[in-house]
């Protein structure tokens, strides 16, 4: 059974937008923190944004800042990565993150649940 699902991904002209969905099956509103990533072809897979479930706290990677944002809604155990002015540099597949095991928000050996990816593509 996967830890959480993503969707919201697809393509896009640069400069347009896309809002990323991700339901999680082990949420803890009280506690820990889901994030977001991204892998590229031929390179690493890099923090984007990571909220804590509580308080809605957020982090962002300097690629993100001003035109990405993390939320959630514990009601429906779902984060959401709202993405705006993509960039070419931003085509990648994006995992959703959970079960925070403690470290850095945004590498990715703080978390143990993956998603699948969802597929993000933006062209010039």
């Amino acid at each position: 059974v996967q830890a959480q699902v993503e969707s919201g991904g697809g393509s896009v002209l640069a400069g347009g937008s896309l809002r990323l969905s991700c339901v999680a099956s082990r949420y803890t509103p009280s506690t820990g923190y889901m994030a977001w990533f991204r892998q590229a072809p031929g390179k690493e897979r890099e923090g984007v944004a990571a909220i804590a479930a509580a308080d809605g706290s957020a982090s962002y990677a300097d690629s993100a800042k001003g035109r990405f944002t993390i939320a959630r809604d514990n009601a429906k155990a779902t984060v959401y990565l709202q993405m705006n002015r993509l960039k070419p540099e931003d085509t990648a597949v994006y995992y959703c993150a959970s079960e925070w095991t403690g470290g850095h928000l945004l590498s990715a050996e703080a978390y143990q649940s993956w998603g699948q990816g969802t597929q993000v593509t933006v062209s010039s």
